[in-house]
């Protein structure tokens, strides 16, 4: 595929034009506002679910550790595009650069494949707690932990970096209008001279990949849980249902939207149009990271009851401030 670029003359474009959603410039200002709250609710959420986890020595269990480390990768892949789509969509400010262009994709790339990697993470330690629970603390260790994370990152690292790479070395020799709110990969490929089915079908495959076995060994961690909670009392049976429940919601919001979105791409216009392709793609970088730190508000009663104590307290303190 590189070897294809001799064949052109060609100039690294030093911005591409984002064109936000095709077909949706009227609505871009309603687009604008609600992103903005989404967004702002998004970083609310998890630095508060962040600050909480790290605050509490209550909250110090590996389920935890990893809805922390969720929390900071969903803020991770929300500030990676929505600042700039809410400048696209308020202001037409629509200009990025080579480089903020691939280090945006490289980013959305790498905090997906952390995320998939955290989620079957979390799905492993309710599998622990529910079925070895007197193994507990002795399996999942600090070090196990941390052990893990690492893994997870590496993966995303060494499965995204060849990604970003086949793309920016693509010979542009023509158009730098990206028909797209952000540096989307299958959109950027597209504005080349040379073949990006490569890199797409790289893409494809990876993502099915790491999505695929990942959702297996997390669909295998639930039977076996449900298994187990069949023999507990009726008492234990809702708890860990209820446990359970809100990390199956986040990663229903999760896994859906985003291997859509990875599949509807290869569809064709007249199939699935451009702008529900764009729109669909924004939303699902946008949805989870605003979510999640509510279901797991709302669902998980030690956090639920920290916010409100938090909450309490600094409103309690700034009546006093007041006064």
């Amino acid at each position: 595929m590189l070897g294809s670029s001799n064949n052109y003359t060609t100039e690294v474009p030093a911005t591409f034009i984002l064109v936000g959603i095709p077909g949706l410039q009227s609505s871009h200002l309603w687009l604008a506002v609600s992103l903005s709250i989404m967004y702002t609710t998004a970083l609310l959420g998890n630095t508060l679910i962040v600050t909480i986890i790290w605050m509490d020595s209550t909250l110090q269990e590996p389920m935890y550790y990893f809805l922390c480390v969720l929390a900071a990768m969903d803020m991770v892949m929300a500030s990676s595009v929505v600042p700039k789509m809410v400048s696209i969509f308020s202001s037409g400010d629509n200009s990025i650069s080579f480089n903020a262009c691939f280090t945006q994709m490289y980013f959305v790339h790498a905090a997906t494949a952390v995320e998939s990697g955290l989620l079957l993470a979390m799905a492993f330690d309710r599998y622990v707690a529910i079925c070895k629970p007197l193994h507990y603390k002795r399996i999942l260790t600090p070090r196990v932990m941390l052990e893990m994370t690492v893994t997870i990152t590496i993966r995303a690292i060494i499965s995204m970096t060849p990604l970003s790479w086949m793309v920016s070395h693509l010979p542009f020799c023509g158009s730098n209008v990206v028909l797209h709110s952000y540096c989307e990969h299958i959109a950027v490929a597209k504005l080349a001279c040379a073949d990006p089915r490569p890199s797409s079908l790289y893409s494809l495959i990876v993502s099915s990949i790491i999505v695929g076995s990942d959702v297996v060994f997390i669909a295998a961690s639930y039977i076996l849980i449900l298994q187990a909670v069949f023999d507990l009392s009726k008492n234990a049976q809702l708890k860990a249902l209820s446990t359970c429940g809100s990390h199956v919601g986040v990663m229903a919001l999760y896994y859906l939207p985003g291997m859509a979105s990875v599949y509807v791409a290869w569809l064709r216009e007249d199939i699935v149009p451009l702008s529900t392709q764009v729109l669909l793609a924004d939303l699902y970088l946008i949805i989870p990271s605003t979510l999640n730190p509510i279901i797991y508000g709302l669902r998980t009663k030690q956090i639920r009851n920290q916010t409100r104590s938090l909450l309490i307290h600094c409103l309690f303190n700034h009546s006093n401030l007041g006064s």
